[in-house]
């Protein structure tokens, strides 16, 4: 029980070291910086078949590599006539027919029970391709006729890493999320919001003192999240804002947007968005908006409603993690630097005897649950 204090205190203290207002330091934030491209991981049978068991599993009409085959594109602007990285892409009449009709097919797969009745009122209003990143997804533009609401989904190439981390975001964050998988294709859903560095640079200046301090707090409960299970790369463009007006104020909430480093980097600050230099603002805003004891609060709150999760989805996540076990999803060098790094942190010999990206994210789970049961000891 006293070492089970002790790690929480070091956990605690590290933390308000970073944020404290006179030794933010941007060097270190600096330092992170991903230098080669991710490989990406084909599925494995075991994880193969847990699709299948919980229904993400599912024959779809057209492949990544179908997409690929558009005969020209154009570059996509914003409203500010800034480049976005994505370009339009168009594919010859023939083609573009049977595209979507297949595009029409899986959003009635991704959205409802794949009935066809309501195929006659959809349309493929684009098909953007981007460029940038590991995924380079294809982003689909897709319009009801009849009232003209509109929505988007994507395709991407199947990464077993990204699988992970939106199986994991499923089960373990406030969100649920829709995904298909089929073969060597991954089918996601439009997660809504403003992107974070947006928000950081437009919006966030305008926000009052109650708006800043909610935010503050979802950025606290947002970084112990990424760091329990592992979620890497959370800079300010890999996650989203999400304002919901409430009855007499504005709540905002952070969800990631961005599954491609689940488990994957070696350097255990690559998952704790504090450490970037693009999250700055958000540092700064909690050191300026709160003492350690509410610091400490809310990662309490994260930690046990995680805890809560955990033991909800019990048998779904050990399945899981137990695909991820017996999965190559990193690289050595990286394996042995994280859990190294974890052990030092936590000071739990269960990381540093770990084999694998695996162990040490069953590691991590079985932590949080062995600290939450430790305290809550009054369940009947």
């Amino acid at each position: 029980m006293v070492i089970n204090v002790r790690r929480q205190c070091i956990r605690i203290v590290t933390f308000h070291l970073i944020i404290a207002p006179n030794l933010i330091n941007f060097n270190l934030m600096d330092d992170l910086k991903i230098s080669k491209k991710k490989p990406s991981y084909p599925v494995s049978k075991p994880l193969h078949e847990y699709l299948t068991t919980y229904r993400r599993n599912m024959r779809i009409p057209v492949f990544y590599e179908d997409l690929l085959r558009f005969q020209g594109s154009v570059s996509v602007y914003d409203d500010n006539n800034e480049d976005t990285l994505w370009i339009r892409v168009y594919y010859n009449d023939f083609e573009r027919e049977e595209i979507d009709l297949s595009l029409k097919k899986i959003y009635t797969l991704l959205h409802s029970d794949g009935n066809v009745t309501s195929i006659p009122f959809l349309t493929i209003d684009a098909v953007d391709y981007c460029t940038f990143g590991n995924s380079k997804p294809f982003r689909i533009k897709i319009r009801n006729v009849l009232n003209d609401n509109y929505t988007y989904f994507y395709v991407k190439k199947a990464d077993a890493s990204r699988i992970y981390g939106l199986e994991l975001e499923h089960m373990l964050s406030p969100y649920n999320l829709h995904f298909l998988v089929y073969k060597d294709t991954l089918i996601e859903e439009h997660i809504a919001g403003i992107p974070g560095d947006i928000f950081i640079k437009d919006m966030l200046p305008n926000c009052n003192k109650n708006e800043r301090s909610m935010i503050a707090k979802e950025f606290v409960k947002f970084n112990e999240r990424c760091m329990i299970r592992l979620l890497g790369d959370m800079r300010s463009y890999n996650y989203v804002i999400v304002p919901t007006h409430d009855f007499d104020h504005v709540v905002y909430k952070i969800r990631a947007i961005d599954f491609d480093q689940q488990s994957y980097e070696g350097k255990f600050n690559i998952y704790r968005p504090q450490f970037f230099k693009e999250n700055f603002e958000m540092v700064k805003m909690v050191s300026d908006r709160f003492q350690s004891a509410s610091v400490d609060q809310y990662k309490l709150e994260e930690r046990s409603i995680m805890a809560q999760r955990l033991l909800s989805y019990e048998g779904r996540i050990d399945t899981l993690v137990g695909c991820m076990v017996n999965d190559t999803i990193s690289k050595k060098g990286h394996i042995d630097q994280l859990k190294a790094e974890i052990f030092e942190y936590t000071l739990d010999i269960n990381f540093k005897r770990s084999a694998n990206m695996g162990e040490i994210l069953k590691s991590a789970l079985e932590f949080v649950k062995r600290n939450y049961k430790s305290v809550h000891t009054d369940f009947l």
